[in-house]
């Protein structure tokens, strides 16, 4: 190598290495949040002998056990029906597209978005005659929710069509839920032979359960006739079994993953979130339980509440089935034990619906047949609830499952809805988790924290007759800050996240910059004085959107949420 190359080799690394690393840098970083798992979240209800919601409790109210060993309540709050209006910064025009100063403006805008109720109708497990009266009554209550204007409404049905996402439109919503039709699969209950139920079949091949095979052998003698051979009603019967099993296990799963689709798409709405499950119950094997706790575990987390409404509305099963039919039935022991079947079947359908809604914090309307009022109780504003949050003591990495019962020191008389169980996590949340986690939660929510001073200014500038260009300017105040020392420099990081909704509250974009700052005594001194300055831009068309700026430190770990709005012509 030439002497004067490497001469010149050397003094440039001299010289990188003199020079000073940066006080300041910005980097851009996807918006992408992963759920911690540390806190282990507990929706609580309360109410009095006359069923009315209790309130006015405090935290030194509650006592939370999980395996029986009282735990210690790190989180506590008190969720109710959010404001009518919510503070809002006002976007302005910019008419010359350069940088210049943007007005701020407070005002409260009355119509911006702020509750999403999601109908999820399982027309897998409905039947035609239930489904009339629930589709009037539902058709009804709509009527009065589009009545609200921060209301956004959204419809599923479980075989995956049709599907209306979140919407201020009455007439979608109307057309979308008429279209909704029960799904029949195969031959109506009286022609099948045997009618070996979901649950029935899955003692006889799950569990081995001899009782129900004998029984299900009983039940296909009868109904083929005594001139069959016994090995052709064995093999019938198993057959029957079979297909119930599978045929079971696929509506059960559809339903299942529509609802944890629905819980993962309103995670992403921003403001007062809630789902009602309208359907004639299910069945649900222990196999599957695993993924009715994810459902659980991200509605919780993402303050979802889940309402279910049995269609079957009020019934009654005969114990020991009706005499009449006994009377013709050529096995009487096995048609009794076919009955008590069914009633086992019924109450677990019913205890999966009921399930869904209190491990949420939400109300389950069943066994009455006032539909029109179980759809107003259901998609009301959710009343007030608590939400007690605490950190299990030496927990196991092992995925177990761990039960848990809430209680009052003073209760008596009072009625206590909550979560019942969790289960274990596989490995441990690390702080960067948690951190995006308390960030997404800010996202998608539309309440106001001020922990940190910051001023938000919005601007817009058309570049055509449909593109826009959206600035968001954010000045953050240091002063609550705290800075670590690290040598000579004082170190703070923070993260930005500029987000915008549409006008039906469904997320358009968002950018996420991170703030590293390693300031010299100094520049701390002058910053401390004139805050810091952080711009973030998105590229938009005509239409009214919804912007929400998040802002939190890594040392204090203190937040700053801001909501905004912009209409561009």
């Amino acid at each position: 190598m030439p002497v004067r190359l490497l001469l010149l080799l050397v003094s440039c690394w001299i010289a990188a290495a003199q020079t000073p690393a940066p006080e300041v840098s910005t980097r851009e970083a996807p918006a992408i949040f992963r759920t911690g798992t540390d806190l282990v979240l507990v929706p609580v209800v309360v109410r009095d002998a006359q069923g009315r919601i209790v309130g006015n409790l405090t935290q030194e109210d509650f006592q939370i056990f999980d395996k029986g060993k009282q735990q210690t309540i790190l989180k506590f709050s008190v969720e109710k029906p959010a404001a009518g209006t919510i503070p809002t910064i006002v976007a302005t025009a910019n008419e010359i597209g350069v940088d210049q100063p943007a007005l701020t403006s407070a005002r409260p805008i009355a119509t911006v978005p702020d509750r999403f109720v999601a109908f999820i109708f399982d027309d897998q497990h409905l039947l035609p005659g239930d489904f009339l009266a629930v589709r009037a009554a539902a058709d009804r209550q709509l009527a009065e929710i589009f009545k609200e204007p921060g209301t956004r409404v959204a419809i599923y049905a479980t075989s995956g069509h049709p599907a209306l996402d979140f919407t201020d439109d009455r007439d979608k919503a109307h057309k979308t839920l008429v279209s909704i039709m029960p799904q029949t699969n195969g031959l109506a209950k009286d022609e099948r032979c045997p009618d070996i139920s979901y649950y029935w079949a899955d003692l006889i091949l799950s569990h081995n359960d001899d009782a129900a095979w004998q029984a299900a052998i009983a039940e296909t003698k009868a109904c083929l006739g005594a001139d069959v051979d016994p090995e052709s009603v064995k093999s019938i019967a198993r057959s029957s079994a079979i297909v119930a099993l599978a045929m079971g296990r696929r509506e059960t799963g559809l339903a299942l993953g529509v609802i944890k689709d629905v819980v993962r798409r309103m995670s992403a709405t921003p403001g007062k979130r809630s789902v009602v499950f309208v359907s004639g119950g299910f069945y649900l094997d222990p196999d599957m339980r695993g993924a009715e706790m994810d459902i659980f575990y991200q509605a919780i987390r993402s303050g979802i509440v889940i309402n279910s409404l049995d269609a079957r509305g009020l019934y009654a099963v005969v114990p020991g089935g009706s005499v009449a039919n006994r009377g013709d039935h050529p096995d009487a022991a096995s048609y009794i034990f076919a009955q008590r079947l069914q009633t086992e079947s019924i109450a677990l359908e019913s205890n999966v619906m009921g399930e869904l809604a209190y491990s949420t914090g939400g109300r389950f309307f069943h066994n009455d047949n006032a539909l029109l009022e179980g759809f107003g109780q259901l998609a009301a504003q959710p009343e007030s609830m608590y939400i007690l949050g605490f950190s299990p003591q030496n927990m196991k990495m092992d995925g177990s499952r761990h039960t848990l019962k809430v209680t009052l020191k003073n209760g008596k008389g009072f009625d206590i809805q909550a979560r019942r169980d969790y289960y274990a996590p596989d490995h441990k949340a690390d702080a960067a988790e948690q951190a995006k986690e308390d960030i997404r939660s800010a996202v998608f929510s539309r309440d106001e924290l001020q922990e940190i001073p910051v001023d938000v200014s919005l601007q817009f500038f058309k570049s055509t007759d449909v593109n826009a260009k959206l600035t968001v300017v954010a000045k953050v105040d240091l002063k609550g800050l705290h800075f670590r020392k690290d040598e000579d420099r004082n170190a703070e990081t923070l993260t930005l996240v500029s987000s915008v909704f549409d006008h039906n509250g469904n997320f358009v974009t968002g950018t996420q910059k991170i703030i590293d700052m390693r300031l010299k005594d100094q520049t701390l001194d002058v910053l401390m004085n004139q805050g810091i300055t952080v711009k973030t831009t998105h590229e938009l068309i005509s239409g009214s959107y919804l912007v929400r700026l998040v802002v939190r430190d890594s040392e204090g770990q203190t937040m700053a949420a801001r909501n905004g709005a912009v209409e561009i012509p």
